[in-house]
């Protein structure tokens, strides 16, 4: 088992702890089980921790996103790597909610900056990295547009740019960060900031999509509510 690289065994050591030839199948079940339970426990403790600490600075986002999406405003998400997954899924769940209208969910204007191929390599190739996502919102926002970056570390620079560009332009800014909110964290500009207190990235991205679920269940009732209950 010496050829599995280190950080794959740091992740999973139960799997790499014994030799193959001794390893135990029911044992190995178990310490999957304690593992998967240990996990599932961390990341519930963590999201209650947030709903304590941020639910009233949580609500007040969604008021203020309700607002601007009432308004004819439009959602932009932009983040790096496992970020730009989860800023896909998070304009994904605007744009096409679960059940969609039929369901009585109000389908809301939001892209995802990291989505096209095209203009992020050309952008990355011909001006620099730092700037993918603060062009295109220099191109496409406008005032009562509203924008969402995510980040683990927070120290994104080309995240830190966008926001920086979306308040120069009006636009709403929202950001996810984790540890302790980096440089998203000194950010004078940025209006709303939820910072998931955890070094584990893997923690930070899942309590990071439970906010961003929480923001689009809330503002969903707002705009159902202001347009007389969805009837």
């Amino acid at each position: 088992m010496s050829e599995v690289p280190g950080e794959v065994r740091d992740l999973y050591p139960f799997l790499y702890e014994r030799r193959a030839a001794e390893q135990d199948a029911g044992a190995l079940t178990e310490e999957v089980v304690r593992s998967a339970r240990e996990k599932a426990a961390g990341i519930a403790a963590l999201r209650r921790e947030i709903a304590t600490a941020d639910a009233d600075r949580i609500a007040a986002c969604a008021a203020a996103m309700a607002k601007r999406f009432a308004a004819g405003g439009r959602l932009f998400t932009f983040g790096n790597g496992g970020s730009s997954t989860d800023a896909q899924g998070l304009a994904t769940t605007f744009l096409h909610p679960p059940g969609g209208p039929a369901a009585g969910a109000v389908v809301l204007p939001a892209l995802s900056l990291t989505s096209d191929a095209a203009v992020v390599t050309a952008l990355s190739n011909d001006v620099g990295f730092d700037v993918v996502f603060a062009r295109q919102l220099a191109a496409f926002g406008r005032p009562g547009d509203i924008a969402v970056g995510l980040s683990t570390s927070g120290g994104s620079a080309n995240v830190v740019q966008a926001l920086e560009e979306a308040a120069r332009r009006g636009l709403l800014t929202v950001a996810l960060a984790g540890h302790h909110g980096g440089r998203l964290a000194q950010l004078a500009c940025l209006e709303h900031l939820f910072v998931i207190p955890s070094d584990s990235v893997h923690r930070i991205q899942e309590a990071q999509t439970t906010v961003y679920h929480v923001l689009w269940e809330l503002i969903q009732q707002a705009l159902r509510a202001g347009r007389g209950g969805g009837r």
